[in-house]
């Protein structure tokens, strides 16, 4: 019998800052996570901050506390969307079993690392004898956002996981493209992935879901460097003017937002899989953040209800698991702009702060092994299992 039956058992706690100096900010959120003790602290902050001195602040702060994290492109906090701000998950040692580890170098990743790395996290977790490791434990992932790797780091982590759900985002810079960043003890890093093995005795449901709907308008990928995720043609044309020509629009007019509202999506099986477009290059490429290669047809694709399809997901999860506690979510960038653009920011952030969802706008989401755009993916922690 685990001593866990015997224990007084602790929710999840979450917090945030909006202060742009640094000690500020973590003086703040250790003072909102305080009063338990902390198994690990898992943040998400603006690319704005002085890194170096957050990371000393962090590390002056939490102590001996393990806390990792990752930049965004914004930030979801209890008051639902932020940006410039810092958030946090404080997850108590009563009742999270959590370990974490960091990969460098992404690229020399292998399949023995994961194995070993795998295996490590799963024997630390059953140490601590919270829960039973079976059906009570999912794994998480913070990538470089601008990696391209995230597809391999994937397929390898999930190839030992078996039963147990792997999620997780693609990290960010606030659509600068240029540098995204993880922290792990007391830096920050690229090229860099973490992984985090949470065994708990609540309840948790994971999930991901697109709101987009396929149109018969196809485009086939005539020409590309998948190792780049690039796209030159487009039906044998530059890919960027013949995205543009499908619009009707110039190619001058493309943007973030006209990528977010008019997404493309690759078909596997019976399902259909966004992969967003990130930028117009110079010789009219076009850049996307998840995996592209030749021979692909990309389907057209059209944005529905958000808000509504995110009511559905909200209420089947309460109707299985109970009122969630908390909800850890991945929310890809191009879902906020299109809110933005259509003036339902506020109206998504007071459904977030309802329903207790925590975390922020990516570069990518990741579900079982699978690299994914455009979708809102997560896990929702409820009451006690057992």
């Amino acid at each position: 019998m685990l001593a866990v039956e015997k224990q007084q058992y602790e929710s999840v706690l979450s917090a945030s800052s909006s202060s742009n100096d640094p000690r500020q900010a973590a003086r703040e959120l250790h003072q909102a996570l305080s009063g338990m003790t902390l198994s690990h602290v898992v943040f998400f902050c603006a690319n704005e901050y002085d890194f170096e001195a957050l990371a000393l602040a962090l590390r002056d702060t939490f102590a001996d506390i393990p806390v990792v994290g990752c930049t965004t492109a914004g930030e979801i906090s209890p008051f639902g969307y932020c940006s410039g701000s810092i958030t946090a998950i404080g997850f108590p040692a009563s009742s999270f079993a959590v370990e974490s580890a960091l990969v460098t170098h992404l690229s020399e990743f292998s399949f023995a690392d994961a194995q070993g790395l795998i295996h490590d996290m799963l024997d630390g977790c059953a140490s601590q004898q919270v829960a039973p490791i079976k059906g009570n434990t999912f794994a998480l992932t913070l990538l470089d956002g601008l990696s391209v790797e995230e597809e391999r780091l994937l397929r390898l982590l999930n190839a030992h996981l078996g039963s147990i759900p792997l999620l997780g985002g693609s990290a960010a810079d606030d659509m600068r493209h240029t540098r995204t960043h993880v922290y792990h003890q007391g830096r920050f890093l690229t090229d860099s992935a973490i992984v985090l093995m949470i065994n708990t005795r609540y309840d948790f449901e994971a999930f991901t879901i697109h709101h987009l709907q396929p149109t018969d308008n196809k485009l086939v990928v005539t020409d590309a460097d998948p190792l780049e995720r690039r796209v030159m043609e487009l039906n044998a044309e530059p890919a960027a003017i013949e995205y543009a020509r499908m619009l009707n629009l110039d190619v001058d007019t493309l943007t973030p937002e006209v990528f977010a509202l008019n997404p493309l999506s690759v078909r596997i099986g019976e399902r259909y899989y966004p992969r967003a477009i990130q930028k117009v290059n110079d010789d009219m490429s076009l850049s996307f953040y998840c995996a592209v290669d030749t021979g692909i047809v990309l389907t057209c694709s059209r944005p529905e209800a958000m808000l509504e399809q995110l009511e559905g997901l909200f209420h089947d999860i309460t109707r299985r698991i109970g009122t969630p506690q908390l909800i850890l979510g991945y929310d890809c960038i191009l879902r906020r702009l299109e809110l933005e653009h259509k003036n339902l920011q506020d109206q998504a952030s007071e459904l977030f702060a309802r329903h207790r969802v925590i975390g922020f706008n990516t570069y990518g989401e990741q579900f079982n092994g699978m690299h994914l755009n455009q979708t809102f993916t997560g896990v929702a922690l409820g009451g006690p299992g057992f």
